[in-house]
């Protein structure tokens, strides 16, 4: 199967090594606007710094796009145009219409369209949504990942935040969470945020938080922050509680919320119920680029066995949804209202 990648950033440059080792599939071209360094096992493939031009010229099968926000919809469409089917790292879109055209273009066209929801692959994430569904709902969601990055990293957070905001980035993860565990409809939004840095445009921020109401009952939290100004006393909280108890992840990378490996690391579960409490220890968890092995695995199995992403891409669209509504509400100081017709 032959592969295009576009965006070599940190997960472009995953993706890429994902499929240099894959089997299955051959790079035809790596892409990416400015000049970047890249690891040994990619040196020797072609690199175009325009997109359109490499997908004329390549003619790939699968188009992995790992670059900025503000291109994902566009280059999907033209991807799937083309005739290839496309994984695109998240979020979908700048905007929930833009994502409505991607996936309209995807079911239309007969095209494969897998986003990069990195906790779907992970076993431990995986078992903390199975554990909190078997307590039963209506549930209170707690959730935040808030990362004190300085130096290079504060440098791609600032970069990032051109076009997108770390509540909409980082929220469509532990939104998905959320969505995945209530399996219920999101009935309003409420959104916070705040500019901590004059180093980002006046008109975004670098540190918000959502609370979301679905049709069930639940409500959720979620904040999200990066900056050398952020605290790291709090910056891993992941609890599910009902009314039978709570799933809580115990350990996790604690003190160093810039490690983009202690984004996912689970480590343990402490179960409660009243009546007692239930520790499960998760050893051996799979790091960063195991688990973007797994997504690039999951994404050649879907093209080859021909397996219906439809129930995925209504979920990606619906977390996005929801963050974009929290971003919103930042902007307009309003509640947004959720509901069919709303």
């Amino acid at each position: 199967m032959k592969v295009l990648i576009a965006g070599l950033g940190n997960m472009g440059k995953s993706h890429a090594l994902a499929h240099h080792h894959h089997p299955e599939t051959e790079i035809v071209a790596l892409v990416n606007r400015s000049t970047v360094d890249l690891p040994d096992a990619l040196q020797g493939y072609p690199l175009h710094d325009d997109f359109y031009a490499a997908l004329s010229a390549t003619r790939p099968e699968l188009v992995v796009i790992a670059t900025y926000t503000d291109t994902h919809a566009d280059y999907a469409i033209a991807a799937m145009q083309a005739g290839a089917h496309v994984f695109v790292e998240k979020p979908l879109a700048m905007t929930a219409q833009d994502a409505a055209r991607v996936v309209d273009t995807a079911r239309r066209l007969k095209r494969k369209l897998g986003v990069g929801y990195i906790l779907r692959h992970h076993p431990s994430w995986t078992r903390l949504i199975e554990e909190a569904r078997g307590l039963g709902g209506p549930y209170v969601f707690r959730l935040n990942l808030n990362q004190q990055s300085d130096g290079p990293t504060w440098e791609t957070h600032k970069a990032l935040m051109e076009t997108t905001s770390p509540l909409v980035d980082c929220g469509v993860h532990y939104v998905d969470v959320m969505c995945q565990i209530t399996d219920a409809q999101p009935v309003r939004v409420h959104g916070m945020g705040l500019r901590l840095s004059d180093e980002i445009a006046p008109d975004m921020y670098n540190y918000g938080q959502l609370q979301v109401v679905f049709e069930d009952g639940s409500v959720g939290w979620y904040e999200a922050g990066w900056g050398p100004m952020m605290s790291e006393t709090a910056f891993f909280v992941k609890d599910v509680i009902s009314p039978n108890g709570a799933v809580s992840i115990t350990d996790g990378n604690k003190g160093a919320s810039d490690d983009i490996d202690g984004h996912t690391k689970v480590g343990g579960l402490l179960v409660h119920r009243p009546g007692g409490d239930r520790r499960i220890d998760l050893p051996d968890e799979p790091g960063h680029q195991q688990l973007c092995d797994a997504e690039q695995s999951w994404i050649v199995d879907a093209i080859r066995r021909d397996v219906d992403l439809s129930r995925h891409m209504k979920d990606a669209v619906q977390s996005l949804r929801i963050c974009l509504a929290a971003d919103e509400s930042i902007r307009t100081g309003q509640t947004i209202n959720l509901r069919p017709g709303a």
